[in-house]
């Protein structure tokens, strides 16, 4: 008979019965031993496995340790990427989006001059066939005459003095005067009455400060110079110096620009009026560095008059501030500056001009989708509908229609930039074919925008305007020298009107 003596899972001592046991403590004693040595195998197991749970604890910290490491590098490339995608991506410009020709690169402004939302006719550059020339001609009366002829005759070499003239051609040369200064020294006299002895001054006022003076040409030129041709007051100062040798005083010019700006306070006034009056007007705004403050220009201008004021913000309030109840029954042509939608005006004409130019960086962005081409399409033939019809009411539900189907479309697989843009579309949807109702309604804001280009030459000219005053006072005489040419007179005879 067999047994088996348990002590453990991993040994067994087999004990069989036919064995003669001499000594029991002997086997107790090795069992002892056994046993001992199962103990220390246990502890040193033990040991191990506390060891590989505190290596397992170190590995998990340094796990969690990566996982936010790794997801901090995800952030940061995620930001570089958008960084670098500008880079990668089509560059904005004024050609492409509203960003100002003020704020292009070199390389973009002079893509820029070559560029146009016009497409190729296919034409020949220059005037084509049927196109009326034009080229100076003769005046009848000139300032001097002078008469050339030969002295000798060419075949025998005789003298041709006291021979018959006949007339063969005219030429008439255009020249400049002389420029200098044309003094007038004026010599007011004192009368003595004979009646009554009194002693009778001239009626012109005397000058308490200066004996010589200068008048109006010379105050019209330097206030054209400044308004119309943008001249900085050095420059000015120097174009007088080297041209006509007179040496004006940077003082002299601001006071002269100060004086035309209280003459036109009244002409100022009535432009405002005829604006507040009307019922389609354009709007723009551009910033205006005046010391060393970021102000703003507002614009608002029709057919006719054109109206440019100084403003301390580009808030709607501004125009609130200056038209008051008469933007109520206004049709604003603006872009989609969020200022101008929280005013009441009567109606909007959002500027296709800038949705074209967005349509066309989509375009450049993914050359192979048809989707902003679409739409660029769709714009272009509502503009060129109302060219064909000027003076006509056109319905704009079918146009409507186009563009609700090309803004339900599925974009997801596109640029996100694409779905921004069809977004601003549904925002504006219904100030976007307002011109094809009215055709008084231009489809564009570009008159606006032309008028307020002119304060920008100004600045990049000057860097910016020193004081209020000298803002207010460009602003005041740009407004009458863009209306004046919008009424076809000359602004230069304008500016001499007010002296």
């Amino acid at each position: 008979m067999h047994f088996y003596l348990v002590t453990s899972n991993k040994f067994r001592i087999f004990v069989s019965v036919k064995q003669q046991v001499n000594d029991i403590a002997e086997v107790l004693r090795g069992l002892s031993a056994q046993i001992e040595s199962m103990q220390k195998t246990i502890d040193s197991q033990h040991a191990s496995i506390c060891q590989i749970n505190r290596t397992s604890q170190g590995q998990l910290k340094e796990i969690r340790d990566l996982k936010r490491m790794l997801k901090k590098k995800d952030k940061e490339n995620e930001e570089l990427r958008k960084r670098l995608s500008k880079y990668e991506e089509p560059p904005k410009n004024s050609c492409n989006s509203s960003t100002p020709p003020s704020k292009e690169q070199m390389r973009d402004e002079i893509v820029r001059r070559t560029r146009s939302l016009r497409k190729r006719s296919g034409k020949k550059p220059g005037g084509q066939p049927g196109h009326e020339g034009k080229t100076l001609e003769l005046t009848d009366s000139a300032d001097s005459i002078m008469e050339e002829c030969a002295d000798i005759c060419d075949a025998c070499g005789d003298s041709l003095e006291g021979c018959d003239t006949e007339l063969d051609y005219i030429t008439q040369i255009i020249s400049l005067p002389e420029l200098k200064p044309l003094i007038t020294e004026v010599r007011h006299y004192v009368k003595v009455c004979r009646t009554c002895g009194k002693r009778v001054r001239s009626h012109t006022e005397r000058r308490r400060s200066n004996a010589v003076v200068y008048d109006a040409s010379v105050k019209g030129l330097v206030v054209y110079l400044s308004t119309v041709q943008f001249l900085p007051y050095n420059r000015i100062a120097s174009f007088f110096k080297e041209v006509f040798g007179l040496d004006i005083s940077q003082g002299s010019m601001v006071n002269w620009i100060n004086e035309a700006k209280r003459a036109a306070e009244p002409a100022i006034e009535k432009i405002k009026e005829y604006i507040m009056q009307s019922a389609v007007v354009g709007f723009d705004e551009s910033g205006c560095y005046c010391g060393k403050r970021l102000d703003w220009a507002w614009i608002a201008q029709t057919v006719y008059f054109t109206l440019v004021f100084h403003g301390k913000s580009r808030k709607g309030q501004e125009l609130e501030d200056r038209f008051g109840d008469s933007l109520e029954r206004m049709t604003a042509v603006t872009d989609r500056h969020s200022a101008y939608f929280a005013l009441h005006f009567l109606n909007h004409q959002v500027c296709l001009a800038h949705l074209l130019r967005e349509c066309q960086y989509l375009n450049e962005l993914d050359n192979e989708q048809q989707w902003s081409k679409s739409v660029e399409s769709l714009f272009q033939e509502a503009i060129h509908e109302r060219n064909q019809r000027p003076t006509e009411s056109i319905d704009p539900q079918s146009w409507l229609e186009r563009l609700d189907k090309l803004i339900d479309e599925n974009l997801s697989r596109l640029n996100e930039k694409f779905n921004t843009f069809r977004n601003g579309l549904l925002k504006c949807r219904d100030y976007i074919f307002n011109f094809l109702l009215d055709p008084a309604i231009p489809p564009d804001n570009n008159a606006s925008e032309r008028g307020i280009r002119k304060l920008k030459i100004k600045l990049k000219n000057s860097g910016c305007f020193r004081s209020d005053l000298g803002a207010d006072a460009f602003m005041d005489l740009h407004s009458i020298v863009e209306t004046t040419k919008k009424l076809g007179n000359s602004p230069y005879n304008a500016i001499l009107a007010l002296f």
